[in-house]
C-alpha cells in the first residue's frame, strides 16, 4: 500500500470514530421536569382504577377505570376528564358537577385502587408489562422483570415517561425512582 493509500485508510478510521465517539457524546440529560416529576402529587392517566366515594351516596360510590381518552365515566354527570388531574383536582370536578342539579353539597373522596403499569424491555429476565407499586425504583422494577440478563449494563437505564401530554426519554441511574406508566429500557453493555 502506499502512503497516500495509508494516509486515506488512517484518515477513514479516524473519521469513523470521531463519528461514533459524537454520536455518544450528543446525548442530552433530560429536562428537570423529568426528575422534578416524581416529587409532585400524582397526575392520573390511562389505565388508572380509582375507587370513588361519594358520601351518603351509596348507588355512586364505585370503581371506576380511567379510559384510553382520558376520561371516567360517572353516574348522573357523563364523562369527566381525568388525565393530568390530581385526585383533588378530580374529587373537585366530580363535585362541581354533581352540584349542577343532583346534590346539594356532594361530598366526594377518590384514593387510587389500581396505578397504570410499567413496562420493562431490553436486557432483562422477563420483558413484559408489571404493576407499578408507589415508591418502586429502577431495580425493583428489574427485581420483578426476572433481573439483569448477563449481558444488561447494569448502572444505567432508559425511562420514557408522559410530562405535561409529551413523552419525554432521559438515562437514569438504577436506584432512581419510576412512576406509573413508565417504559423502561435496560440497553445491552458495551464490552
Amino acid at each position: 500500500m502506499t502512503a497516500v493509500g495509508t494516509r486515506s485508510v488512517a484518515l477513514a478510521m479516524a473519521i469513523g470514530l470521531s463519528a461514533a465517539l459524537a454520536g455518544c457524546q450528543t446525548y442530552n440529560p433530560p429536562p428537570k421536569a423529568f426528575s422534578q416529576a416524581t416529587i409532585q402529587p400524582y397526575r392520573l392517566d390511562s389505565g388508572d382504577r380509582l375507587r370513588i366515594t361519594v358520601f351518603e351516596q351509596a348507588s355512586l360510590t364505585n370503581t371506576y377505570t380511567v379510559d384510553q381518552a382520558g376520561y371516567i365515566a360517572f353516574p348522573l354527570v357523563g364523562q369527566v376528564p381525568a388525565r393530568g388531574a390530581t385526585l383533588t383536582q378530580l374529587e373537585s370536578a366530580i363535585a362541581q358537577k354533581l352540584k349542577k342539579g343532583y346534590l346539594r353539597d356532594p361530598d366526594v373522596s377518590i384514593e387510587v385502587d389500581r396505578y397504570r403499569s410499567i413496562y420493562l424491555m431490553g436486557e432483562v429476565g422477563q420483558p413484559g408489562q408489571y404493576s407499578y407499586v408507589p415508591g418502586m425504583t429502577v431495580m425493583n422494577a428489574i427485581a420483578a422483570a426476572g433481573g439483569f440478563t448477563p449481558r444488561a449494563n447494569e448502572r444505567t437505564v432508559d425511562i420514557s415517561r408522559r410530562i405535561n401530554g409529551d413523552i419525554i426519554t432521559g438515562k437514569v441511574q438504577v436506584t432512581d425512582p419510576i412512576l406509573a406508566g413508565d417504559t423502561i429500557y435496560i440497553r445491552e453493555r458495551l464490552f
